[in-house]
């Protein structure tokens, strides 16, 4: 394919004739491909994973809460080849960026993508990283793979960072209507990120560079998380005092200045908050600065399946009864809300601890059918007044939609609530968080 000047390239993407390529069509990778397509662009995507690729292929969208015609997704052109970075004209790499054993950056999978670019890269290209990372990943790690080709950044190539900003079950802010931050590597880069992201969003915020949009991700996270951490800690303190953590928080949120309401929980989940925050901490041990805040976050919120399970202990307690042999149903194992993302989810964590007291666990999720724990494979279990009345204890750990509070407390006999979804109900056999 003939090589495209910056003019040209920038021609074809205001005019929405580029090829875009998406590297990883996860979560974030699978939106951007739709979104990009539905704006008249030539869409392919990569991943290594054979199923998402199949499932493209027959229009069926696997990220339940994507809303996409089969002829859309089928539009797509989806392989685990390479072949399509050779005609791309935008390449975007939104491969996952986990936690290693050690809880340090897992960057293989961007170096990896950032390798087969290089091989395949040409003159009139745009490549934009979107997985969260650590500030100076695009300018330290990525920009000397593609320079070594011999081309030159900002005038035969070109380099951004976008973080992503995909909400799951978030229908308020969806990808279209939440501003999208960018930044390149010069000012020519900049300009063709900012004008790409302008085709498909309604907001585009330009910033100094990429090491900056790289932090300002991590800042997003790492607020969320010290704020979670907060009131967690919150109302370890309440039940301590023997207060009600949720009232004090709605009382504390009626005053209209100086005051952010967050929420407890049985714990962080998800792709985002229990790892980015890591990013900025590891980066700054390599400067010998430690992230107090981070660390102490991470502490608190990892240790709240922990108080959960306490409560458990307690309120069977109380019944005289015991964790051991007791019949216990989780209500949830998503990480969030009316999503099907049980990555990192703190329900994991709580149906651990309980088993390893000798608890016989079972779970119902309406979007989760089957969960492996410990590499044991679980499948939800059909929720009815008689089944509810079967288990000793009910824990609340998902605030799903579908799920109805008062029946729930009318036919258990003990309810755990960890997301105070049984608010207003006055009942002796609720415990809240």
């Amino acid at each position: 394919m003939r090589t495209k000047s910056k003019g040209e390239l920038l021609r074809a993407i205001v005019q929405r004739r580029a090829r875009v390529c998406i590297l990883g069509l996860g979560y974030v990778g699978l939106h951007l491909a739709v979104r990009f397509k539905r704006a008249g662009f030539q869409v392919a995507g990569i991943d290594v994973d054979k199923q998402k690729i199949e499932k493209i292929k027959k229009g069926v969208a696997y990220v339940r809460e994507l809303s996409a015609s089969s002829s859309t997704l089928r539009s797509i052109v989806a392989t685990t080849g390479a072949e399509p970075l050779r005609d791309a004209d935008v390449v975007i790499i939104c491969v996952p960026t986990p936690l290693s054993k050690t809880r340090d950056p897992d960057i293989s999978s961007v170096l990896e993508a950032g390798r087969v670019i290089a091989r395949r890269l040409r003159r009139g290209q745009l490549i934009v990283l979107e997985s969260t990372t650590f500030p100076g990943t695009t300018r330290e790690l990525l920009l000397p793979l593609f320079e070594e080709t011999g081309l030159k950044v900002g005038t035969d190539f070109f380099l951004a960072y976008s973080p992503e900003r995909v909400d799951p079950g978030n229908r308020r802010f969806t990808l279209v209507n939440t501003p999208k931050v960018v930044a390149g590597i010069t000012r020519s880069c900049s300009h063709l990120a900012q004008n790409l992201y302008s085709q498909i969003v309604k907001r585009v915020v330009p910033v100094s560079g990429t090491d900056m949009a790289e932090m300002v991700k991590l800042l997003e996270n790492i607020f969320r998380s010290v704020n979670i951490a907060l009131v967690n800690e919150f109302a370890i303190m309440c039940h301590r005092l023997g207060l009600n953590v949720w009232e004090a928080i709605s009382a504390a949120a009626t005053k209209p200045y100086g005051f952010m309401p967050f929420y407890p929980g049985p714990g962080l989940g998800g792709h985002c908050i229990p790892v980015d925050p890591h990013y900025l901490s590891w980066k700054l041990r390599l400067l010998a600065y430690k992230a107090r805040f981070i660390d102490l976050a991470d502490e608190v919120n990892r240790e709240m399946p922990r108080f959960v399970v306490e409560k458990v202990a307690e309120s069977l307690n109380r019944r005289r009864k015991s964790v051991n042999r007791s019949r216990i149903l989780v209500l949830g194992v998503a990480y969030k809300k009316d999503s099907d993302d049980v990555r990192e989810s703190p329900a994991i964590d709580i149906i651990k601890l309980l088993r390893e007291g000798g608890a016989a666990i079972s779970y119902h999720d309406p979007y989760v059918a089957q969960l492996a724990v410990d590499g044991q494979p679980l499948r939800s279990v059909p929720l009815s007044p008689r089944s509810l009345a079967s288990y000793d204890l009910v824990i609340v750990v998902t605030n799903h939609g579908r799920f109805d509070p008062r029946k729930i407390v009318k036919h258990s006999r003990l309810v755990i609530d960890t997301r105070n979804l049984t608010r207003g109900i006055a009942s002796e056999k609720i415990v809240r968080l």
